[in-house]
């Protein structure tokens, strides 16, 4: 196991694998992880996620400070159940999407090779894409 790297993300877990979204501030990180909790996603981390190479696999975590709690945009913080670990499987990057039939991408992150999708977070259909994303990866050449 490696020291943990933090980095500006948030993770959610859709059936026991992270998703790391990514992005700059106020591009809608935490909207759409809300959007995927109301989906049946669990909150990993918000805003900043540590990351430990661990074996083969990346793992996702939250810093002791915001452990289960989420900024909810014209709320404030709000305290949520959360999941205290969950290997990395999918980084949505967050952004304006590009082509409709992308290559896949990949990214690496503290040593390990992910795959990357890039998606606009204000689509309504943007949290059913990270679902089928994470569901289609055993489809993508590696």
């Amino acid at each position: 196991m490696t020291a943990p790297v933090t980095l500006h993300a948030t993770a959610v877990a859709l059936g026991g694998r992270a998703v790391l979204l990514t992005g700059p501030s106020g591009a809608g990180k935490s909207d759409l992880a809300l959007r995927l909790i109301d989906r049946g996603a669990e909150l990993v981390a918000d805003d900043y996620t540590m990351l430990v190479h661990d074996g083969g696999d990346l793992v996702a975590g939250s810093p002791a400070t915001i452990a289960g709690r989420m900024e909810v945009r014209g709320l404030g913080i709000v305290d949520r159940p959360y999941r205290r670990v969950a290997p990395v499987a999918l980084v949505v990057a967050l952004g304006e999407e590009g082509e409709r039939m992308p290559e896949p991408r990949w990214i690496e992150l503290a040593g390990v090779t992910l795959p990357e999708i890039v998606i606009d977070p204000r689509w309504p259909s943007a949290p059913i894409k990270v679902e089928y994303a994470l569901a289609r990866l055993k489809e993508m050449p590696s």
